[in-house]
Formats: C-alpha cells, structure tokens, sequence
C-alpha cells in the first residue's frame, strides 16, 4: 500500500514537473534572448544610462531609411548595388541577405503563397511550403514547374524544390500562420 502510494506520489510529481517546465522554458528562453540582445545593443554605444544607445540606433536607423527614401533612394541605392555586385564574396554575401530580408519584409514579399505539396503522385506525403516564383522560364526549365521554397522545422533554413503545378495545392491560410507551422515543427496550430 505505502509503496503504492509513493509510485503514485512520485508520477504526479513528476507530472507537475514537465507541467512547469512547458511553462517556464518558453517564457525564460524569450526573456533570455530579448535581455541579450538589449544587453548586445545597449553596449554598442558607450553611454552611462541604459537604454539611450538602442533608442539612438532605433532614431538614427529610422533618419537613414528617412534619408535613403527621400535623397538617395533610386541612383546611389543602385551604384552601391553595382559596385557590390563586383566584388565576388562580398556580392554573395550582400545579395543573398539584402533577396532574404526583402522576401520576408520588403516590397517584394516572397513568402505570401503557402501550399501544400504532394511529394510524388504514388505517395501519400505531403510538404507544407510558400511558392517563391511560377516563371522558370529564365532558368530554362518548361512551363507547368514552380519553385517551392520548404522551411525546416526549429530552424531558420529551408530547401527550394523545382515542383509539377499539379502536385501543388494552394493553402487556404495566412503565410505568417503557415510559417510558424513549419518552424515549430506542426506543434503550433494553424
């Protein structure tokens, strides 16, 4: 009986135990990373008073877009490109995070059709992605092919797959909805 009881014991408090870390690991990994990256930006600037060096880097980011809009835009926007472009690793590195950031927070958004993809016609498997462009002409490939970019799961990275159209389905959901889908792995609901 009192061996029993102890077994019993011991399953509720080791259920009360994972209980309290799915609610406390989420939460202290969120306020580790927004304390370190205010500890990060707070210390790029040497100022006594906490927070002035972030709210300078948020002022002056702000005046720069500002600037950028209004005097610089289009002509020196476009020769810093192209003198860029010419330096090989530079130009690799300088494209690829100025395409990524414009495809997730630019003009141009390329992550705003989910869909969901047969992976062949015999099986019964299926890949949650976001259509990042129809024509494939310019890549030589013949119509009725799009690219599907499929993000990972817990990760910020993905494969981009050229797929039949008839194996992709549209997705009757928002892409912010369907991208944390992905990324948490199916865990968050839709």
């Amino acid at each position: 009986m009192k061996s029993n009881y102890l077994a019993s014991f011991t399953r509720r408090l080791t259920g009360y135990f994972i209980k309290g870390l799915l609610l406390t690991v989420p939460i202290g990994i969120t306020v580790y990373v927004i304390v370190a990256v205010f500890m990060f930006l707070d210390g790029l600037l040497p100022f006594e008073w906490p927070g002035i060096s972030i709210l300078l880097i948020l002022i002056g980011t702000t005046v720069l877009g500002f600037l950028g809009t209004i005097l610089i835009q289009t002509p020196l926007l476009q020769l810093f490109d192209r003198s860029l472009e010419k330096v090989p690793l530079i130009k690799f590195i300088y494209t690829s995070v100025r395409d990524m950031l414009s495809a997730f927070v630019g003009k141009e958004k390329r992550f705003n059709k989910p869909v969901v993809v047969k992976m062949s016609r015999e099986s019964g498997v299926y890949k949650l992605g976001f259509i990042t462009l129809k024509d494939l002409h310019d890549l030589g490939l013949p119509e009725g092919k799009s690219a599907v970019y499929f993000p990972h799961s817990y990760n910020f990275s993905g494969n981009l797959f050229i797929v039949d159209n008839d194996l992709i389905s549209p997705l009757n959901a928002s892409s912010d909805e369907v991208m944390k889908f992905i990324v948490s792995g199916g865990v968050s609901k839709i």
